[in-house]
């Protein structure tokens, strides 16, 4: 994925050095961790637009979009939207993306958890909108012979009939575009007047009317946010484990719960790919086609973002050899300053002669390596845990030939000889310490420069987005250049 906008790989200012006992790269991301403290209204209309750039991966990994691009589009729906909007007042490319999103267009959706139809509805919500959702018990009949007596020479059977329950439906207007779409429009119209903005209503569409009064309410009370600025983007990005604490915790349950705080994204993002099918339709199945993996079949959806940004060219090194013979081409050795640069390297090859081929990676890698460690401890010191002292991170894997990866038997094992990846194992940080972790990597993933998946047990595979491996090289070569960085004075 393409970075929309890179004037935020910025220099850092004077007084956000930080300490200078481990390492600060002045080439920094923007509002990442604890920088949070201080968005001003200009860097919070960049950070939401690179993270509704973001959500193309979580649209487009499924082998429904083009498919359901097409279906959204279609003139019979068209009609319907138009039509909505025109009686509501919200936009019939909003109503399009939501359908888009919940369904693919397809009427007869179901959820598991109960949302039916091209617009997902709940049957209690279906029914607050005036829609009919009629259902009536019936019952399956069986008969089973049950034996009774097994005394005498003969055993007693006697038929025994059991009647189970079940629910169909016998009208249920969620299945019905013409009247489910207008029913939703006129819902959103009700809710924008309710928070008193669309990006609110928006929120509520998929995490209810309660969530939502109970998060605008924490917004309100959150430091460092205007009275006149409360968003669903505000919001958002004003939270961290150090900073407004309370509605941190209120998005982090929510994002566990259904990722309700990311819909609005998700939802423009919808809008602009529907608005770039009807504009170019092969340029949007070209954009689909990116968002597919080398390493599932064509109908599953891609499983994370490195399984999309890493190719099977990409899986060059096969042996030991083939990374010796690589060596200050494209790998470069990890710096192993842990106090410094905020990770130790906990290499494992199975000959001590390979530590060193083990010990090397893409500049992009390491940089990217480097840079988490640098926002974690930062943000670690600015939450202060009681009683904890950063740990610098444990890099376990760098660089590894496919054979090896092969051995280890890791899901995800195989990318590694690509160079382009490393793990971390997170099993003995602290708890504060792995909060902020895990912080930073979302944070840097929401704005795509990275992505991240759990590998096995305690343990984190994560690469850099092929757009930010320039930055995130930099950084590494800013490592390298600096003198503490190998000890000197």
């Amino acid at each position: 994925m393409k970075l929309a906008i890179l004037f935020v790989l910025s220099l850092a200012l004077l007084g956000q050095a930080g300490s200078p006992e481990y390492f600060n790269p002045s080439h920094r991301v923007s509002g990442i961790g604890v920088a949070r403290d201080d968005v001003s209204n200009d860097l919070l209309a960049v950070r939401t637009d690179r993270m509704i750039q973001s959500q193309t991966f979580a649209i487009m990994r499924d082998p429904m979009a083009v498919a359901g691009a097409r279906r959204i589009t279609s003139p019979k729906l068209v009609a319907l939207f138009r039509k909505a909007s025109q009686e509501t007042g919200v936009a019939a490319s909003l109503l399009e993306a939501i359908a888009y999103l919940e369904s693919w267009g397809d009427p007869n959706a179901e959820s598991p958890a109960g949302p039916r139809g091209i617009m997902q509805v709940s049957g209690a919500t279906a029914r607050s909108m005036g829609l009919k959702v009629i259902v009536t018990t019936r019952y399956k009949v069986t008969r089973e012979r049950v034996l009774i007596s097994n005394k005498g020479k003969r055993p007693k059977y006697r038929t025994i009939t059991r009647k189970t329950p079940y629910v169909v439906s016998t009208r249920d207007e969620r299945m019905m575009p013409e009247r489910v779409i207008p029913a939703a429009a006129k819902y959103l119209a009700g809710m924008q007047q309710k928070f008193g903005a669309i990006d609110w209503a928006v929120f509520a569409y998929h995490c209810g009317q309660g969530c939502v009064t109970e998060m605008m309410e924490l917004t309100r009370r959150a430091r460092g946010i205007p009275k006149d600025g409360v968003s669903v983007p505000r919001m958002f990005f004003s939270a961290s484990p150090a900073w407004n604490h309370e509605l941190y915790e209120a998005i982090r349950q929510q994002m566990q719960r259904d990722y309700s705080p990311t819909y609005y994204f998700r939802v423009i993002r919808a809008e602009q790919l529907l608005a770039l099918y009807r504009r170019d339709p092969n340029e949007f199945v070209s954009l689909a086609q990116e968002y597919r993996s080398d390493f599932v079949p064509t109908t599953v959806r891609s499983p994370h973002r490195l399984s999309v940004w890493l190719k099977r060219d990409d899986l060059v090194f096969q042996s030991c050899d083939d990374i010796r013979a690589d060596a200050g081409k494209r790998l470069v050795k990890a710096l192993d300053r842990p106090e410094y640069l905020g990770y130790r390297l906990d290499l494992s090859p199975n000959s001590p002669s390979d530590l060193e081929a083990f010990s090397e990676a893409s500049p992009a890698a390491i940089g990217t390596l480097t840079y988490i460690a640098f926002e974690t401890r930062r943000l670690h010191q600015e939450m202060n845990p009681r009683g904890e002292k950063f740990r610098p991170l444990a890099v376990t894997s760098l660089v590894e030939p496919a054979a090896y990866s092969r051995q280890l038997g890791q899901r995800e094992g195989l990318s590694h000889c690509s160079g382009q990846v490393f793990d971390i194992d997170y099993a003995s940080l602290p708890p504060g310490e792995l909060e902020c972790l895990r912080f930073v990597l979302n944070d840097l993933g929401w704005d795509g420069y990275l992505g991240f998946v759990e590998d096995g047990r305690d343990n984190l595979h994560i690469g850099c987005s092929p757009a930010s491996r320039d930055f995130f090289a930099t950084v590494f070569e800013e490592s390298v250049g600096s003198r503490d960085a190998f000890g000197g004075n």
